[in-house]
């Protein structure tokens, strides 16, 4: 493999696909953050994807100055793609990073986006930018191909090598030099997939069938709460069937199964077509945080608890356990819902930075000390600090008579139910 690599976004994508590479070939790191470019040279990664011994062995340019790019002809961009206000796709990340690699586009040059899209994006809208900043022609002087991104942030067995890669390429060279590109660092292997929009489609289904099976998980466990059902006694129970699969409810947030459903749903109703399942599935999902705070503000009226004032904590702020990423948090929704009902909930997280809460949601995490004397404690992120805790340690974060909520499933019932403490689950 003689292409010279660049990387155009080192997030919690883009790093790992810039390291894997770095082991054995030169890398040029892109970001126009340049304070992401400084941490990076000083040899630390904050997201954690990547360790610090990772980043000295890898050979890699960390950059914020695009004429670096011309040092690469195999360009593969991992910039965010979220969603607005109104929950639509939110591309400007992504045109952003096709103007900047189209300043410095050379004929010859493959652009390979990994960015989660809807199908057409990458030939819709990059492609005719990557034309106007460069002067060259698409299929004539450069070409280029998508391979979605794979990464999950937090796990360190499904790493970026370890995963099957889905390339694709305008035409059948740029699929096999895709291929080969990839081949060359991704030990599990490549699938060539048929075309550039079957790419994006795959991807983009991936997190919608998660979701919708999260979503028919959160719609039980409303059902069961009703019938007075444990639900994850249900799901254990349900789970002894070899082809059961083991989804659970609870809160959907982060950059990839609450956001993809909503750029199939744009592209759907483009082309003239409601799409009725996805979007009831959503509806549950967005709407969990809220059935939770009631579920909680119900028990504490059930203890003849004053609601307004309570003193409620939380564990947990990130979007997912064992992650310190606080983009699109569901959390932030159960603080509001809180909120509302005159509650100013404690917030605790064991792998959050304090200032990008406080930026992000305005919260000042509370110390793990100050968790104590509460009425209502609430579960939310499954950090493995978290799971560590003893039925003695949770126990003793409670009042008299408090109760313990219990998102992720992961208390110790049994012991604390010795102990007299109340969990409730959904």
């Amino acid at each position: 493999m003689d292409r010279k690599i660049s990387v155009i976004g080192l997030g919690y994508v883009g790093l790992p696909v810039a390291v894997a590479f770095g082991k054995s070939h030169q890398v040029v790191g892109f970001d126009l953050n340049q304070a992401r470019i400084d941490e990076l040279k000083a040899g630390h990664d904050r997201t954690l994807e990547v360790t610090d011994e990772e980043l000295v062995a890898s050979d890699i340019l960390f950059t914020a100055n695009p004429e670096d790019l011309k040092n690469a002809d195999f360009h593969i961009v991992a910039v965010p793609t979220p969603i607005n206000h109104a929950r639509q796709p939110d591309l400007r990340p992504m045109l952003s990073a096709s103007k900047t690699i189209g300043s410095q586009l050379k004929k010859g040059d493959i652009v390979v986006f990994e960015s989660t899209v809807y199908p057409g994006a990458t030939e819709e809208d990059c492609v005719p930018i990557l034309e106007a900043e460069s002067g060259l022609k698409c299929g004539i002087d450069f070409t280029v191909g998508y391979s979605p991104e794979r990464i999950n942030p937090g796990d360190k067995e499904h790493t970026f090598t370890k995963i099957t890669k889905v390339v694709s390429g305008q035409d059948e060279k740029t699929l096999d030099i895709v291929a080969e590109v990839y081949s060359s660092v991704v030990t599990a292997g490549v699938h060539k997939a048929a075309t550039i929009k079957v790419a994006e489609a795959a991807k983009v289904i991936e997190n919608t069938q998660r979701d919708l099976n999260i979503a028919l998980m959160n719609e039980l466990a409303v059902i069961f709460e009703k019938m007075g059902i444990d639900t994850l006694d249900v799901l254990e129970a349900a789970g002894t069937k070899w082809n059961f699969l083991p989804f659970r409810p609870g809160l959907v947030g982060g950059h990839c199964i609450g956001v993809d459903p909503y750029y199939l749903t744009y592209k759907a109703e483009q082309v003239g077509y409601r799409p009725e399942v996805i979007q009831a599935g959503r509806r549950i999902n967005d709407n969990m945080a809220k059935l939770i705070v009631q579920r909680c503000v119900k028990q504490l009226i059930l203890q003849d608890r004053k609601v307004k004032g309570a003193k409620v904590a939380i564990l947990g702020l990130t979007f997912k356990e064992d992650c310190p990423d606080l983009r699109n948090s569901k959390v932030e929704d159960l603080i509001a819902e809180f909120k509302s009902y005159g509650i100013e909930p404690l917030v605790h997280d064991a792998m959050a930075d304090a200032k990008e809460a406080e930026k992000y949601y305005g919260v000042k995490l509370a110390s793990f000390d100050a968790i104590k004397e509460c009425e209502l404690v609430l579960v939310a992120v499954a950090h493995k600090e978290y799971k560590a805790l003893s039925a003695k340690e949770f126990a003793g974060m409670l009042a008299k008579q408090g109760c313990l909520f219990d998102i992720k499933g992961i208390l110790p019932r049994a012991e604390l139910k010795e102990l007299g403490v109340d969990v409730w689950r959904i």
